[in-house]
């Protein structure tokens, strides 16, 4: 991981991106102080976003209905938090 200026950053963007494009993390600093991160973007596989989004849907199938409006539900959470 290598840190650079602001200047220094500005003034060799092109090869920082190859560097980082090659694996290498860059922070930036601005007087002496970390403000940024570039790392390289790990595409997303079709797999991963299927298998995500199955996570997600199991997720919300599994959460238990509630009869009434949110409005209700929110206000018995409420009382059940204030006089509980």
């Amino acid at each position: 991981m290598r840190n650079l200026s602001l200047a220094e950053t500005k003034a060799h963007l092109s090869a920082i991106v190859d560097c980082v494009e090659a694996g290498e993390e860059v922070v930036i600093t601005r007087r002496g102080r970390p403000v940024a991160r570039i790392v390289p973007e790990h595409e997303l596989k079709l797999t991963d976003a299927r298998r995500w989004v199955d996570e997600l849907s199991a997720f919300v199938t599994a959460q238990p209905l509630r009869a009434g409006s949110s409005v209700e539900t929110v206000r018995e959470q409420r009382d059940e938090a204030r006089y509980g």
